[in-house]
């Protein structure tokens, strides 16, 4: 099955942050559980070769402290009907950047919204029914957001399988 690889390394926190403090065994229960959140207690601890006590606890610990957030079905963007794919790249008044935020998240077919860092200030990825869809979608609802300025819009053509976009 092809999955993500979820490769995570030692905690580094850096200034400002916390990050729990993972071992080895906790980073296997992260990968497993990356591969197949359905997977039961029992299978969990015989894959990562714990007792079931231990998984158990390790898990309940992971959730608590925030570190697996939720869990949730991969879905096949196109089979649920939404085959046109597109980053909207986004350039915003900066000060206005909080109202910006939630009001993209509102806007419908958005489905990832990130801040980043060089010639755009906001990168979404968007999925729509159609391309029709997704021009309504930038012109009249990301358009319509006071403080967003301009945007770019970048239709996918194929996804990799596996990649983190892909549902």
């Amino acid at each position: 099955m092809d999955h993500l690889s979820l490769n995570i390394p030692p905690a580094t926190p850096s200034p400002g942050h916390s990050a729990a403090p993972l071992d080895d065994v906790d980073r296997a229960i992260l990968r497993e559980l990356t591969a197949d959140g359905r997977l039961s207690i029992r299978a969990l601890a015989e894959r990562v070769r714990v007792s079931r006590s231990n998984a158990y606890a390790r898990l309940e610990r992971l959730l608590t402290e925030g570190v697996i957030t939720g869990f949730t079905a991969r879905i096949d963007p196109a089979r649920a009907g939404l085959g046109t794919t597109a980053y909207v790249l986004v350039n915003i008044d900066q000060h206005s950047w909080r109202d910006v935020s939630v009001n993209l998240r509102e806007v419908p077919y958005v489905q990832h919204l990130a801040f980043v860092g060089g010639d755009v200030d906001l990168v979404m990825l968007v999925r729509t029914p159609d391309t029709a869809t997704l021009r309504d979608v930038v012109l009249a609802g990301v358009h319509a957001v006071t403080g967003v300025r301009s945007t770019r819009t970048w239709i996918v053509f194929e996804e990799a399988p596996g990649s983190s976009a892909n549902g």
